[in-house]
């Protein structure tokens, strides 16, 4: 077998077989194929496409040229939660523990941010003292004990993905919804969980900008992780604006923390408490009102909270943190983003809200970047809503006052107030199972 004759295959609009891409994945991991070799697939695959079968076949092979964890150990259905990213998504951080109260066990290893997006374990190391890595058998007797754990991913899951996606990112070939599918897919399915609900965001902070788009993508995603015999579905959630009000790591957990204790924003509220009844759904908890209920009673009642409490302590974080936020990294100096004139805001773009918190020290561009968990953006005002002049549309936090200058620009390239209140989207769009799509 050689790695031309794949190569023109798929350029030619052929399916590419097990053998064929387990000879160019493994080949690649291992060095045998370089890097013009893996280049030109990636671009075959992006103009020629593949087939449904096809991409569930790719998304094995790369789930196994790294380690398959076994949480069989673990007792109880096991479920997991996956984001395609965005700004101001500190979801993980309210639904695990809310699933985790309810009974079913959480098992997740989660990725940084880059770019403009952020990432969970970023957001939980801005708790002191947390520890993100722990041993196999550190992570499964947490979980068994607690019911809940959230651990960085370990570079030894999906390897041939880490080293496709730096390839992919410097070739034009990211935006393929195979690619992505197969990317996100053999890192669920490689971690080992019954249960995978996967939030597809779509808008102006996410990948996807359209519904159409979200939902082949949802779909996609859902046929390869139902062909692996795993019990998924998908929600496409709204990203045209951020979750909450607050950007950056301090700041999010502090909101996170607020919806856990029942007193957080009704929209990141709101969306939370689908994410959590959809996973309890999956984990055979109870149809969806019940399993709304039920999630609803953990923020009530303080055990979502609790559980929350339990997680940091044992992995090292200073609870005090949690239940007095103000206690959490604190930036020395803050800005206020005043509007010049009165009307509604009609245009907020989010990749720029999320580039400016970047450029307050919130974010990395590069992987080798330091994060400031101080540093990001408090949003007083929101797409759509009505704004006077010399009103505050965001307070600005960073350890240098430098920085203020460049995030405004950014912030306000992305803003246009008008004089009339816009359409306002939806925050879930559709519900994509193995079933079908439900559109709301």
């Amino acid at each position: 077998m050689r790695m031309y004759d794949i190569i023109a295959k798929k350029r030619d609009g052929g399916t590419l077989t097990r053998a064929e891409l387990e000879f160019a994945i493994g080949g690649y991991v291992a060095g045998a194929v370089p890097d013009y070799q893996m280049s030109a697939l990636l671009m075959a695959v992006y103009l020629r496409g593949m087939t449904d079968d096809e991409t569930a076949t790719l998304t094995d092979v790369m789930a196994r040229s790294g380690d398959m964890v076994d949480l069989s150990a673990i007792g109880g259905v096991k479920a997991d939660k996956h984001s395609t990213g965005g700004v101001g998504d500190k979801t993980t951080l309210v639904i695990t523990p809310i699933v985790a109260a309810c009974g079913v066990k959480v098992a997740k290893m989660s990725g940084r941010g880059l770019g403009h997006t952020g990432g969970t374990i970023d957001k939980m190391e801005a708790v002191p003292g947390t520890r993100t890595e722990m041993t196999q058998e550190q992570f499964f007797e947490q979980v068994n004990d607690i019911g809940l754990a959230v651990i960085g991913q370990s570079g030894h899951i999906a390897v041939a993905d880490k080293k496709l996606y730096a390839l992919r990112d410097v070739t034009a070939t990211v935006g393929c919804l195979p690619l992505i599918a197969s990317s996100i897919m053999s890192k669920k399915l490689a971690a080992g969980s019954d249960a995978i609900l996967l939030d597809v965001t779509m808008g102006s902070g996410a990948f996807m900008h359209t519904l159409p788009e979200a939902i082949e993508l949802a779909r996609l995603m859902v046929a390869i992780g139902t062909a692996h015999g795993r019990r998924v579905a998908a929600l496409i959630t709204d990203m045209d604006k951020p979750l909450g009000h607050n950007i950056g790591n301090a700041l999010e957990v502090a909101e996170s923390m607020a919806v856990l204790k029942n007193e957080g924003p009704a929209d990141l509220t709101e969306v939370c408490l689908q994410l959590a009844a959809n996973m309890l759904v999956l984990a055979g908890r109870g149809d969806m009102a019940a399993c709304r209920a039920m999630a609803q009673r953990t923020l009530k009642d303080g055990s979502a909270f609790e559980k929350c409490c339990r997680m940091f302590a044992a992995q090292g974080g200073d609870v005090r943190t949690l239940q007095n936020t103000a206690l959490l990294p604190q930036a020395p100096h803050r800005f206020e983003l005043r509007v010049g004139q009165s009307g509604y805001i009609t245009q907020n773009d989010v990749e720029r809200i999320g580039s400016a918190s970047v450029l307050l020290g919130a974010g990395r561009l590069t992987k080798e970047d330091a994060i400031d968990p101080a540093a990001g953006i408090v949003l007083h005002k929101k797409l759509g809503d009505r704004v006077e002049a010399g009103e505050s549309l965001a307070t600005f936090h960073a350890a240098d006052p430098a920085l203020f200058a460049a995030a405004e620009e950014t912030y306000r390239q992305g803003l246009v107030i008008g004089p009339e209140k816009p359409n306002e989207p939806p925050l879930v769009y559709a519900r994509v199972s193995a079933d079908g799509v439900e559109t709301f």
